[in-house]
């Protein structure tokens, strides 16, 4: 009996892992494979261009290997699928699901995007990323692009910039009267208001327009691009600060329908890729321009020099006058000028005692610490 008993617990214990087997059998078949999707990403760079070029390469990049292959997108720079400045209604459209460009470029259809990437005298690069992610920035660039099927997201900054290239030397503010330079968005405004004439085109147009004086001056970046185009060869002037684009925020695009269709995971992953290239190309920019600084002027005999007190006072009077009446009656535009003005008053507060009297200390004993 003993062993008639113990034979019959064995089949009892076989049969029931054998139930077991085949259930998780079973349900390992009905797991769906994963579905792949494959995007296309239109930018507003040159392809491969050092930096802002690079960035989307790497953010594809980086989304492939987080995705496990899930999430698979081919960047195209500009002009491959669409022109520079057709990257907003591209992606808009639904032509391609994502983009990445500088909010700027589209203000003759959304004119207070331009708060999203550089307002003159506004917010530096750290600022921009403090007001966007946790100064109710990010919301309003959320609710301004759903009118267009978009969500945005921060993907790169580049520093506070070069005042630009000239062809003649600035010592006064007659000698922008006149004037023609390329330079986008509030900038290029404010330009045309102290006397000169603004011109936006892209930045693969600007060497040949200044080769054929079609522009008189332009700015782009800085020293680390500005060195890749050349700009060395057709003008010798280079001027700063950059009062222009002190904290430029570039960004990415994508069409609100294509972002709805992913699952959550890759929802986020987006989201998260975007927020390291956005501080990877900040740092990059740190590291390259200074070197590049160094090649321009010792090597190609670039001068450098700041822009005259009375220009840059002008063009600050300037640009305070037209940042306050760029909202016009649209509530949104003013909520969004409305928390911009605040988070730059708040933030330069701290920034005196902080960034601005380390810097200046720092500057002051430099002697004493070679």
């Amino acid at each position: 009996m003993r062993k008639l008993l113990i034979l019959l617990l064995c089949a009892a214990l076989v049969a029931c892992g054998g139930k077991q087997a085949n259930q998780a059998s079973g349900a390992a078949e009905k797991v769906p494979e994963q579905k792949v999707y494959k995007w296309r990403m239109v930018t507003t760079w040159p392809k491969n261009l050092p930096g802002v070029g690079v960035a989307p390469e790497r953010l594809a990049e980086v989304l492939r290997k987080m995705s496990n292959g899930r999430l698979q997108i081919t960047v195209y720079g500009a002009g491959e699928i669409v022109p520079a400045l057709g990257v907003f209604d591209a992606v808009s459209l639904g032509n391609v699901e994502m983009g990445h460009g500088a909010a700027y470029y589209w203000k003759g259809k959304v004119p207070a995007a331009q708060f999203f990437t550089a307002v003159p005298f506004g917010l530096t690069a750290q600022e921009m990323n403090g007001w966007l992610h946790h100064g109710g920035g990010m919301e309003l660039w959320e609710k301004l692009y759903a009118r267009y099927n978009l969500v945005p997201l921060a993907a790169g900054n580049t520093g506070v910039q070069m005042a630009g290239w000239f062809n003649k030397e600035i010592k006064s503010l007659d000698d922008i009267q006149g004037m023609k330079m390329r330079i986008p968005g509030f900038g290029g405004e404010v330009f045309e208001a102290a006397g000169g004439t603004a011109v936006n085109i892209p930045g693969g147009e600007i060497f040949t327009s200044m080769q054929t004086g079609v522009i008189d001056a332009t700015e782009w970046i800085g020293p680390y691009n500005d060195l890749a185009f050349g700009f060395y060869q057709v003008a010798k002037y280079y001027y700063y600060p950059g009062w222009q684009e002190p904290g430029p925020t570039l960004e990415m695009i994508v069409n609100k329908k294509a972002f709805d269709s992913l699952p959550p995971d890759l929802q986020e992953m987006l989201r998260a890729a975007a927020g390291m290239i956005n501080e990877d190309l900040l740092s990059e920019y740190t590291a390259r321009n200074n070197a590049a600084l160094e090649e321009l002027v010792q090597k190609h005999g670039v001068i450098v020099k700041r822009l005259p007190d009375d220009v840059l006072r002008e063009l600050r009077r300037v640009s305070e006058d037209l940042v306050s009446k760029l909202p016009g009656d649209d509530p949104l535009a003013k909520e969004i000028y409305e928390s911009y003005r605040k988070f730059r008053k708040d933030a330069s507060a701290y920034t005196e005692i902080s960034e601005r009297a380390f810097l200046n200390a720092r500057a002051e004993t430099d002697d004493l610490a070679q």
